[in-house]
């Protein structure tokens, strides 16, 4: 199931690629995009254990989109040898930082992927998921908050402003496939 997946992938911190792949493969055909819903059976069935990521599997694609993101950030920072000294040990710590809010945030559509596999979610569950997630969003915008105070103290600030940019624009996308492959509280 998309949504289960979502959540390993989140937790996993793999943020968009595999849950692009995801979509891709269960894309409906464009023609019967707008008229079709699919059923609550089709939609509330799980995946069949050949289709879960086995670890090593995962973890091969963890690293490489943690290298590929890497790499996006080098490419686009511009950065001197001596601001690249001192911007990666932070990047860093933002990273580790970052995929324990992706921790938080894949254990909330866990969750939400274990409710809606019951069918419909009672109303004290909505309320508490939706909690989970809003303090999901609020430790997010309170990281980058701090880091890009961080940030600011060792590069000029345009550069600062450029790297937050460029995280923003990849968790943008993460959020974006993840709203397109979560179901709608039901």
């Amino acid at each position: 199931m998309q949504l289960m997946r979502c959540a390993v992938i989140v937790m996993s911190g793999v943020l968009c690629q595999a849950c692009a792949s995801d979509t891709e493969q269960a894309k409906p055909s464009s023609a019967s995009t707008a008229a079709s819903k699919p059923t609550a059976t089709a939609s509330r069935s799980s995946a069949l254990p050949s289709q879960r990521p086995d670890s090593a599997n995962m973890q091969i694609l963890m690293d490489k989109v943690r290298a590929d993101k890497k790499l996006l950030v080098a490419e686009n920072m511009q950065l001197t040898d001596a601001e690249a000294a001192r911007f990666w040990p932070l990047y860093e710590d933002y990273q580790r930082d970052l995929h324990q809010i992706n921790q938080r945030l894949g254990s909330t559509i866990a969750d939400y992927a274990e409710a809606y596999q019951k069918g419909p979610i009672p109303d004290e569950t909505a309320a508490r998921l939706l909690d989970q997630a809003l303090v999901v969003d609020e430790e997010e915008v309170a990281l980058k908050r701090s880091y890009a105070d961080k940030f600011n103290d060792i590069l000029p600030a345009t550069k600062a402003a450029r790297y937050l940019q460029i995280e923003t624009k990849i968790r943008s996308i993460l959020r974006f496939e993840l709203a397109k492959n979560i179901p709608l509280v039901s």
